[in-house]
């Protein structure tokens, strides 16, 4: 289809799962340069969400934002993507004042729904009079894969590869997420 030049596509890709894969490949069938903005890239520009307060919570968040980067660029690559099809930005997803420093405002905003979250997220986008596509909006739960079932499947010692991409799970184990996860896990319990 490849309709328009530029597309910014957003995720917090907090373990990339194989439906995260086909939101990224249908919002590049849409344009001819994919911009994927990862959000929460840091704790100073993470914000609290009152629709889904649990986005910020640190055992949703295990990957740094330049590991998430890379999952996304191998992902990618391997799904038969080129570097010059995509550049990857952090996009600071509750601070929209600060979008205009990250992404292209003249580009195509695309975005899934799946929940109030996303609901808010198009309001948000439309606030700033960004052009949007929304893919799809579907109920959470038709939503399919979701990165917080996988982190509990590893928690739980689980099988979860099969629901990443091959490169995901390579880059996952080569990272040690698992045993950063059972940590972080265990530095919860403790705190409370």
């Amino acid at each position: 289809m490849n309709v328009y030049d530029t597309a910014v596509i957003h995720g917090r890709f907090q373990i990339l799962h194989n439906d995260h894969l086909k939101y990224l490949l249908a919002g590049k069938a849409m344009c001819r340069h994919l911009v994927v903005g990862i959000t929460n890239p840091d704790p100073v520009l993470t914000n609290s969400v009152e629709v889904d307060p649990g986005r910020s919570h640190v055992m949703s968040n295990p990957l740094t934002y330049f590991e998430r980067l890379v999952l996304v660029r191998e992902v990618l690559l391997e799904a038969g993507l080129s570097h010059q099809e995509m550049t990857i930005t952090p996009l600071p997803i509750t601070r929209p004042e600060l979008f205009r420093h990250y992404v292209p405002m003249d580009a195509l905003f695309v975005l899934s729904i799946y929940d109030g979250w996303g609901r808010q997220k198009l309001e948000q986008f439309r606030s700033l009079g960004l052009n949007t596509h929304v893919l799809w909006e579907v109920n959470p739960e038709q939503k399919g894969i979701s990165a917080q079932d996988i982190r509990e499947l590893i928690l739980k010692d689980q099988n979860w590869e099969h629901l990443v991409p091959e490169a995901s799970a390579r880059l996952l184990k080569k990272w040690r997420i698992p045993d950063r996860l059972r940590q972080m896990q265990q530095e919860s319990i403790k705190a409370n």
